[in-house]
């Protein structure tokens, strides 16, 4: 599992993406908490309900 981190203009992490060896990414914030998924197979993006937010990857809009 490949873990990056996401900061902000000033260098500040707000949260991390990992990357799973079948190709999934999940959002985590600063603190851990899981924030959302994307789905290759399904190119879609859920929340951490499992409520569909958008097609294709678009993990960083469900960052603060």
């Amino acid at each position: 599992m490949a873990r990056e981190a996401v900061k902000d203009w000033r260098g500040r992490i707000l949260g991390w993406v990992e990357t799973r060896s079948n190709g999934e990414k999940v959002l985590k914030d600063f603190y851990g908490k899981i924030l959302g998924f994307y789905k290759p197979d399904l190119d879609v993006t859920t929340d951490f309900y499992g409520r569909h937010v958008g097609k294709g990857d678009i993990l960083m809009t469900l960052l603060r």
